[in-house]
């Protein structure tokens, strides 16, 4: 339970489409090199969030009051999160807007890129370190949380480059989007609530 647990908040903070995610597929729909870009993204992010959980773990033992702060805020997050989901749905759209006009770079190229969108995004910090560490540590069992989140993180990117020209067609449809966010608000409020009746 506690695994998917933490697979489903992973999942629903890396699914929210934000930089990262448009940089993903505009260069995965362009021809680049998917592997590389997954590689990057994957191992990025499991790192951040092992961080995260022992770095939480760690202040913990100095400020007994910020793991639930923590984890407080971060259902605070998810329900703004989810709020914007379900605005986005009801205002309806145009679809998926990715750069058609995205250059293919060499892999080295590419992998430095992914590494720069990935580590100099805020984001990612506040979602891996700060709310998937201090959730983590609200757990009985905080490393099966961490597993579970640094397995939504392998499927999220490996699905979304090795989909990516399938993914272009589906989401370009605006009912389709409206489809795709509803179902992320109705998931990062899920994850929410359970979070605020622990």
């Amino acid at each position: 339970m506690t695994f998917l647990l933490g697979f489903g908040v992973g999942l629903s903070l890396i699914v929210a489409i934000g930089a990262q995610n448009i940089w993903v597929l505009s260069q995965s729909m362009a021809g680049a090199n998917r592997l590389v870009i997954a590689t990057v993204c994957i191992v990025c992010d499991c790192l951040l969030i092992v961080l995260g959980v022992f770095a939480v773990q760690q202040m913990q033992l100095w400020v007994p009051p910020l793991v639930p702060l923590l984890t407080w805020l971060g259902v605070a997050l998810l329900l703004w999160l989810a709020w914007q989901a379900a605005s986005r749905a009801w205002a309806g759209g145009k679809g998926l807007q990715t750069d058609t006009g995205t250059q293919v770079m060499s892999n080295s190229k590419t992998a430095l890129t992914a590494l720069a969108i990935t580590l100099l995004n805020p984001h990612v910090y506040l979602d891996t370190v700060f709310l998937i560490g201090g959730v983590a540590n609200q757990q009985a069992a905080p490393l099966w949380f961490m597993a579970g989140a640094c397995m939504a993180s392998l499927l999220w990117f490996s699905s979304l480059t090795a989909l990516a020209p399938k993914l272009k067609i589906w989401l370009n449809s605006a009912k389709r989007w409206q489809l795709f966010d509803s179902a992320i608000a109705v998931l990062l409020g899920g994850i929410a609530l359970n979070l605020a009746l622990q």
